[in-house]
């Protein structure tokens, strides 16, 4: 799950990065709204959840809140050093989900995040075969396509079907046998064993930062492979 944090202050951002990234979830981190912007206009699906400092040294929490209401209901969560009931008052109305006072603690924050992800998905019902997520890689599987942090990623037919079959069971080892029998001669092509590993290192040069260190289909050593937590 990737988390759009925005926060000026770089102590405090690294702190919270760190403690997200222990939580494993994914963040994607901004110290001002200059880039904040350019990640929003970049492509809203890639977040689950927004967390902005209300004071930006290029701008405010508001106006990026704003901004992202205007393009998706992606839910926000505002950090301020002012709890004056104005601020708060004004910060809701934008649409923003939650409002959070410094200081804080960590277990705080992610109670919070918690609570405001499950109130969201309960009043919006995740079309789960219409977009599926793989760490910071988005499915469409309605449109056949594939994005990795908003950019489109080009795979063939047998890539595709093989990360289909990877997003059906986030979370789960797949053996090379069980993988062989839902790929097999898609498109037209021939699969054993070989090309199998051939396709795999394929898609990890595509999907992963490193692929020499797999982070979104990881191989269980002696068991098989599993994609996502």
């Amino acid at each position: 799950m990737n988390i759009l944090l925005v926060e000026d202050d770089r102590t405090i951002a690294s702190g919270l990065k760190y403690s997200l990234e222990q939580e494993q979830y994914t963040v994607t981190l901004c110290y001002d709204a200059a880039s904040a912007k350019e990640e929003i206009e970049a492509g809203l699906e890639r977040f689950s959840l927004c967390i902005f400092d209300l004071s930006l040294p290029d701008g405010s929490g508001y106006e990026l809140c704003q901004l992202v209401k205007r393009r998706s209901d992606v839910p926000v969560i505002f950090l301020s050093a002012i709890d004056e009931e104005v601020n708060v008052v004004m910060g809701l109305d934008m649409g923003a989900d939650d409002y959070i006072t410094k200081p804080f603690r960590i277990r705080e924050l992610l109670s919070r995040m918690k609570s405001v992800l499950r109130r969201y998905q309960h009043q919006h019902p995740p079309q789960a075969k219409n977009v599926v997520d793989i760490g910071d890689v988005r499915i469409h599987t309605l449109e056949g396509k594939v994005y990795k942090r908003g950019r489109e990623i080009a795979l063939t037919a047998l890539e595709y079907r093989l990360l289909l079959v990877f997003a059906s069971h986030v979370g789960q080892v797949l053996t090379r046998s069980q993988l062989l029998e839902q790929i097999w001669d898609v498109a037209g092509d021939f699969v054993n064993d070989n090309t199998l590993t051939v396709y795999i290192k394929r898609l990890r040069e595509k999907l992963e930062d490193d692929p020499q260190h797999p982070a979104i289909i990881k191989t269980v050593r002696g068991l098989g492979y599993k994609a996502g937590e």
